[in-house]
C-alpha cells in the first residue's frame, strides 16, 4: 500500500457508509489524518474507529451538510484538531423523489437541493479558506452518472448532480493560480445498502443496464477519487471523470 497521503489532512463527508466510507478509510490507510463526517455519528463512529483500529489516524465529527452553520463547524473542528486541511472529498448525498415535475413534492425538492447541491457549496465555501491556509491541496465532488443524463421522475436529484458539475469547474477556474485543485467524479450505480432493499429482478434490471456486466463497487469509486486527490492527478482540475461501468457510453 502506498502512502501517498502521508501527514496529510483529508476530511470526507457523508463518511458513514457506502462510497464515503470506502473513501475514508482508503485515505487512512495511505496515511492521510481523517475527519470523518456524517449526519449518522453512530455510523462515522463506527467508521472512524475502523480506521485507527487498523492503524490510521482517524476522528468523526456529526455534520448537517444542509445547514452551513454545522459544515463552518466542521471544517472550524479540522483546523483545530489537525491545524490543517489539505483535501476535501464532498460525497454526503440523498435520492428522494420519484415523480413527474409537476406532481414532484416542495418539499422533496428543497431537501434534495438542500443536501445535494447547497450541501457541496457550503462545504467549498467553508473548506477552500481552510485549504488555503493550509498552503493549497485538492478537492474531489461526488456527483453522479446523472449529472451527465437524466431518467424520468427523479428532477431534484438530476438538478443538483447537474448543479454540482457546475460548481466543481467554477470553483476550480477561481482557485486553480491558488494551488487548489478541484474535480468531481460521477459514480453509476454502486453496489452499496442503498441498493440492497431491491428486489432480484430490480437488481438484475439494474446489471443489464451496465455493458460491463455488473454494479460497481464502493471500493472502485474510491480508488478515483484518491487518484483525483493525489499529487499523481497534478495537472487536471476543473474535470468531471465518470466511474459507471458503460452505462452512459450507450
Amino acid at each position: 500500500m502506498t502512502r501517498r497521503f502521508e501527514n496529510r489532512v483529508a476530511m470526507v463527508t457523508g463518511a458513514g457508509s457506502g462510497i464515503g466510507a470506502a473513501i475514508a478509510r482508503q485515505l487512512g490507510a495511505e496515511g492521510a489524518r481523517v475527519v470523518a463526517a456524517d449526519i449518522n455519528e453512530q455510523s462515522v463512529a463506527r467508521v472512524a474507529a475502523e480506521i485507527t483500529q487498523a492503524g490510521g489516524i482517524a476522528v468523526a465529527v456529526r455534520q448537517d451538510v444542509s445547514d452551513a452553520q454545522s459544515v463552518a463547524a466542521s471544517v472550524a473542528f479540522t483546523l483545530e484538531r489537525f491545524g490543517a486541511l489539505h483535501h476535501a472529498v464532498n460525497n454526503a448525498g440523498i435520492g428522494g423523489g420519484n415523480a413527474p415535475l409537476a406532481n414532484y413534492s416542495l418539499e422533496e425538492w428543497h431537501s434534495v437541493i438542500g443536501v445535494n447541491l447547497n450541501g457541496v457549496f457550503y462545504s467549498l465555501k467553508y473548506q477552500i479558506p481552510a485549504l488555503l491556509r493550509s498552503g493549497g491541496g485538492s478537492v474531489v465532488n461526488v456527483s453522479s452518472i446523472l449529472g451527465t443524463v437524466s431518467r424520468p421522475n427523479f428532477s431534484g436529484y438530476v438538478a443538483a448532480k447537474h448543479g454540482v458539475i457546475g460548481l466543481t469547474k467554477s470553483a476550480a477556474l477561481e482557485y486553480a493560480a491558488q494551488g487548489i485543485r478541484i474535480n468531481a467524479v460521477g459514480p453509476g450505480y454502486i453496489d452499496t445498502p442503498l441498493i440492497s432493499p431491491l428486489e432480484k429482478a430490480q437488481y438484475r434490471g439494474l446489471v443489464s443496464q451496465h455493458p460491463i456486466g455488473r454494479l460497481g463497487r464502493a471500493d472502485e469509486v474510491a480508488a478515483l477519487v484518491l487518484f483525483l486527490l493525489s499529487d499523481e492527478a497534478s495537472f487536471i482540475t476543473g474535470s468531471f471523470h465518470l466511474a459507471e461501468g458503460g452505462y452512459t457510453a450507450q
